[in-house]
C-alpha cells in the first residue's frame, strides 16, 4: 500500500521508452506560435501580459548587465510554472518530482552564474567567500563554511522544489484515499475531508506557481552576485 503512493512519480513509460521528456515538451504545446500579427487574439494578449509581468519581478534586482539574461529566466519560469500546474491534473506525470530533472535545471545555471562573477569581477565573486572584518584565527574556518554554502546552493534549489512539489502531491493522495475510503461508512467525515482536501488543491496551486518563482528568483539573485 506504501509503494502504490510513489507509483504516481514514477517516468511513465511506453514500450520501454521513458515518456519524461515528452512531458516537459508538452507545456510548449499549450503556447500560441506567433503569428504575422503582433496581437492575434486575447489569449495571446494575456500571454504576453504575463511574460512582462514575469520579466518585470526577475529583473527588478538585477542592473542592465544581467537583463540580457531576461529571456533564459523568463522562459524558465514559464516552463517550470506550466509544468507544475499540469502536473496537479488527475492522471498526470510531473517531471519537477524528480530530482535528476531538478538538479540538471539548477546546476548547469548556478554554474553559469559563477562562471560569469569569476570572468567579469573574480576578486570581487572571491571576496564574497571571506566577510569584511572577520577576524584572523577565524578566516580558515569561514572560508571551508562559505565555499560549502556556495557549492550546495544548487543542491538546495533542487531539493527545495522537489520535495515541495512531492509533499503536496503525497498530501492530495493520502487525503483523497481517506476520503474514498470514509464515504461508506462516515459519510459526514468523509464531507470534512473532501473540503480539506479541496482547500489543499488550492494551497498546492499556489505553491506551484510560488516554488517556480523562487526557484527562478534565487538564481537571478545569485547572478545579481556575480555582476
Amino acid at each position: 500500500m506504501n509503494l502504490s503512493f510513489f507509483d504516481q512519480f514514477a517516468s511513465p513509460q511506453l514500450l520501454g521508452i521513458p515518456l519524461i521528456l515528452l512531458s516537459m515538451l508538452f507545456p510548449a504545446l499549450l503556447l500560441p506560435s506567433p503569428g504575422n500579427r503582433w496581437v492575434t487574439n486575447r489569449f495571446s494578449t494575456l500571454q504576453s501580459w504575463f511574460l512582462q509581468l514575469i520579466t518585470k519581478q526577475l529583473m527588478m534586482p538585477l542592473n542592465k548587465s544581467g537583463h540580457k539574461w531576461a529571456l533564459t529566466l523568463s522562459s524558465l519560469m514559464t516552463l517550470l510554472l506550466l509544468i507544475n500546474l499540469l502536473g496537479l491534473l488527475p492522471y498526470t506525470f510531473t517531471p519537477t518530482t524528480q530530482l535528476s530533472m531538478n538538479m540538471a535545471l539548477a546546476f548547469p545555471l548556478w554554474l553559469a552564474t559563477l562562471l560569469t562573477g569569476l570572468r567579469n569581477q573574480p576578486s570581487i565573486s572571491l571576496g564574497h567567500l571571506l566577510p569584511e572584518g572577520t577576524p584572523t584565527p577565524l578566516i580558515p574556518a569561514l572560508i571551508l563554511i562559505e565555499t560549502t554554502s556556495l557549492l550546495i546552493r544548487p543542491l538546495a534549489l533542487g531539493v527545495r522544489l522537489t520535495a515541495n512539489l512531492t509533499a503536496g502531491h503525497l498530501l492530495i493522495q493520502l487525503i483523497s484515499t481517506a476520503t474514498l475510503a470514509l464515504l461508506p461508512i462516515l459519510p459526514s467525515i468523509s464531507i470534512l475531508t473532501a473540503t480539506i482536501l479541496l482547500l489543499l488543491t488550492i494551497l498546492e496551486v499556489a505553491v506551484a506557481m510560488i516554488q517556480a518563482y523562487v526557484f527562478v528568483l534565487l538564481l537571478s539573485l545569485y547572478l545579481q552576485e556575480n555582476i
